[in-house]
């Protein structure tokens, strides 16, 4: 069983993996918010597949946590914020797309050298996985940076702890149940104002461009 779980596991940690590029490379919001939702349903398959082979009964606890916030309401908050906000234009990458995937590919080998020797000392039995978990973390990371509007640096900020959550997952079958609480408490408190930041941004300049911010000065 625990060949086919690993085998699970490893086909879970590809489709992660794969969203993640398709989230770096995607230009339009709506789309955006549909892959980070199936990023958070990857996130909660590789949960409950640890759980049920390692027999953690906190990790069916984790995944159903992350099934509320990840794949349920957080990307319900972020759709009706957009439909507030009336946000319609393609995201506009600060750099070409070509560029962005190559960057990224360089970022994925780096992760897998960085992880190798992490993996070897790790008793998970997804260990195997931890480099590509550190990639899904450097290439949402750099979704963030190289994005100018507010709405696709948040999904690409939710994208690493999605990341964090996977390396924890990966490494050490999941964090202490206290961490994962106090964290989903933070993220969704850092959602709701986040939300009022951005129609803060609009009201003030009709748009979420974020280098907007560099006109305000003191009164």
């Amino acid at each position: 069983m625990s060949h086919y779980a690993l085998q699970v596991l490893n086909l879970l940690a590809a489709l992660l993996l794969l969203i993640t590029f398709a989230m770096l490379s995607q230009r339009r919001i709506l789309s955006l918010i549909y892959l980070f939702t199936l990023h958070g349903a990857t996130l909660v398959a590789t949960a409950l597949v640890v759980a049920y082979v390692t027999h953690d009964n906190q990790l069916y606890f984790s995944a159903g946590l992350t099934f509320l916030l990840k794949v349920l309401l957080i990307p319900w908050i972020l759709h009706k914020l957009i439909l507030r906000l009336n946000v319609k234009w393609d995201v506009e990458p600060l750099i070409n797309i070509p560029s962005t995937m190559l960057v990224g590919i360089v970022l994925v080998i780096i992760a897998f050298n960085l992880a190798l020797p992490v993996a070897k000392l790790s008793a998970s039995i997804a260990r195997g996985t931890l480099g590509i978990a550190l990639a899904c973390i450097l290439l949402s990371f750099m979704m963030m940076i190289t994005r100018s509007k507010a709405v696709p640096q948040v999904i690409g900020f939710l994208a690493m702890e999605n990341g964090l959550f996977f390396a924890a997952t990966a490494a050490t079958s999941g964090m202490p149940m206290i961490v994962e609480l106090g964290i989903a408490l933070d993220i969704l408190i850092g959602i709701l104002i986040l939300g009022v930041f951005m129609f803060q941004i609009r009201e003030q300049f009709d748009n979420l461009d974020i280098h907007n911010l560099e006109s305000l000065t003191d009164d």
